[in-house]
């Protein structure tokens, strides 16, 4: 007989082993604490909004500090308004980049009235000047995503009180923009007057990010409304900075567009540059156009090829691609999110995990860091509630199904709560090191850093869906009616789409986690042909080409495909 104390402890044993290698157990604690996180997210979110709501609407943006305002969208880039009219009362931007994640927060009741104030108060006549880019993402991609959600089947407003007026806002808008593209490159002006156009004197000096990052917001207005001027502008813009790239396939940071010269030849993948090639490939899923797809795999190739040092992405010189900088931005942190769209998911975990240490080692994630001193930069430690991170944190997580992410996403929002929160909002940090705090809150912060901690906790807003994210984390749905066709390389496995509990979930090497594609034999399905997560299309589908750039990844084998003397994609030994 065994003592009684010692029967116990192997009672409690048992019960823990068995809690342990359940499944069904262990499942239901990640849910348990999906769910509290989840909440813990939305009462971020709400602490925010409804600050914003009682301190600052109808104003820009937020002074949680002060309870105050301050009207941003004209100050963008640091440089102060000196056109704005004694009555400006702001554009309500924070509300506008508000919208959707209102809608995946489940309040349809605050969205609607947030549409109908904007419907009945929100106007463009005014002499403000704004910078191009940022109203483009914040602005116009908040009102065509929203008006896309204010008449989805789900989510749809009574016909008697919305009609389509946010598309008719965002079409006053584009129309507003199409100014800044008349110059002799079709490259855009980084600012222009919503009233009266460009000014005189105005600077000719714009970034590739600005330039080259107008195509999904001003595609999907055309698509919209039927006019095809405003994705004209914006893809003829982009086919010019294209064609300004270097031999390496490489492009600067900033250039004139009156000239078409380059100003900056140092480039990354952060600031000045970044969304350029994010834009590349989701415009490949939005609009069908292969044309996309050529420009993003060759450009990534040279990302690859000349800014990546094992984990981490210094910048470069577009003319030799010798490094220039090792030096991580915030910014950057959104490229693992991308590279699980491409299915690249080795290297977006690897980098993932680097910014995350990062995060870890100052409580948030410095705007920028020195990699070959291993410290901060000495005038840029600044965290102002950036997203990256979260966004590449909900990609990853979609892709692995690694509960591991949740502690991420954990971590992401506790730092938040810790050092941010505070009783009028949430704060800017100022100083990493002393966690010092700056009196903004971003409107990013509640379009995107909320909205991706919630979607990483709560997909259910995905479920039978399929959307691509802006660069500001507004949804636009991915619709065949918007195709020229569908594209060969992309399928729902690389999307931001969730299958209901009862539908039948495609296996795909990027799901699984395999490379290369193999035969499985799964439940119920016997032999099963896996897509691979490295494959790569050669250029043209009879496999002809000029050069190697043409010739892409083998499915079986993951190895780079080469081009032969004869024309021709294959595995060539080369002599």
């Amino acid at each position: 007989m065994l003592p009684r104390r010692s029967f116990t402890w192997i009672l409690l044993l048992f019960i823990i082993f068995s809690a342990l290698f359940n499944p069904s157990s262990s499942n239901n604690y990640w849910t348990a604490k999906r769910m509290r996180m989840r909440e813990k997210v939305r009462r971020m979110f709400y602490h925010a909004y409804d600050n914003y709501m009682t301190y600052a609407f109808p104003h820009d943006e937020l002074k949680p500090l002060t309870k105050t305002f301050t009207n941003s969208l004209s100050e963008l880039g640091n440089l102060k308004l000196e056109h704005l009219p004694q009555n400006y009362n702001g554009s309500a931007l924070t509300l506008i980049e508000s919208l959707s994640s209102l809608v995946i927060l489940g309040n349809n009741t605050e969205f609607q009235k947030a549409v109908l104030w904007l419907s009945e108060n929100l106007r463009f006549d005014v002499d403000a000047r704004i910078n191009l880019f940022e109203c483009n993402i914040r602005v116009l991609g908040g009102l065509v995503s929203a008006h896309v959600l204010a008449t989805d089947s789900t989510t749809r407003l009574p016909r008697q009180s919305y009609k389509n007026q946010l598309l008719v806002l965002a079409e006053d808008l584009g129309n507003r923009f199409l100014p800044a593209f008349n110059t002799p490159t079709g490259l855009p002006y980084a600012w222009i007057n919503l009233k009266h156009g460009v000014m005189e004197n105005e600077t000719t000096e714009t970034s590739s990010s600005g330039c080259g990052s107008l195509i999904l917001e001003m595609g999907a207005l055309s698509r919209l409304t039927g006019d095809p001027r405003f994705e004209s502008a914006a893809l003829r813009a982009l086919r010019k900075l294209w064609s300004m790239r270097s031999s390496l396939n490489l492009l600067g940071t900033t250039l004139d567009v009156e000239t078409g010269e380059w100003i900056e030849f140092s480039s990354g993948i952060g600031a000045g540059v970044d969304s350029f090639y994010e834009y590349l490939f989701k415009a490949h899923v939005l609009f069908g156009k292969e044309e996309f797809w050529r420009m993003f795999h060759s450009a990534y190739l040279a990302v690859q090829k000349y800014f990546r040092h094992g984990p981490w992405y210094h910048e470069a010189d577009m003319r030799t691609g010798r490094a220039t900088h090792w030096q991580l931005t915030s910014l950057q942190a959104f490229w693992p999110g991308l590279q699980v769209l491409v299915g690249d998911i080795p290297a977006a975990n690897s980098s993932h995990r680097e910014f995350f240490h990062v995060w870890e080692k100052y409580g948030v994630l410095p705007e920028r860091y020195l990699l070959d001193y291993q410290m901060l930069h000495p005038t840029e430690k600044y965290y102002p509630l950036r997203p990256e991170l979260a966004e590449s944190t909900f990609y990853l997580y979609q892709a692995t199904k690694d509960p591991w992410y949740f502690e991420v996403g954990e971590s992401i929002m506790k730092s938040l709560i810790l050092y941010t929160k505070v009783e009028g909002g949430f704060a800017s940090v100022r100083d990493v090191t002393t966690m010092q705090l700056e009196d903004h809150q971003h409107s990013f912060f509640l379009s995107e850093t909320c909205k991706y901690l919630y979607l990483l906790f709560d997909d259910s807003f995905l479920v039978d869906q399929n959307y691509i994210f802006t660069t500001e984390g507004h949804p636009l749905p991915v619709l065949s009616s918007w195709h020229e066709r569908l594209p060969e390389v992309y399928g729902l496995t690389n999307g931001t789409s969730i299958k209901g509990e009862n539908s039948s979930r495609r296996s795909s090497a990027m799901s699984l986690q395999v490379c290369p594609a193999t035969s499985l034999n799964t439940a119920g399905d016997g032999d099963q042909q896996l897509e691979s997560a490295c494959h790569i299309l050669d250029a043209r589908a009879d496999h002809k080409c000029f050069s190697d750039e043409e010739c892409g990844v083998d499915s079986t084998t993951c190895r780079r495909r080469s081009c032969s003397s004869s024309g021709y994609c294959g595995h060539w030994l080369r002599l």
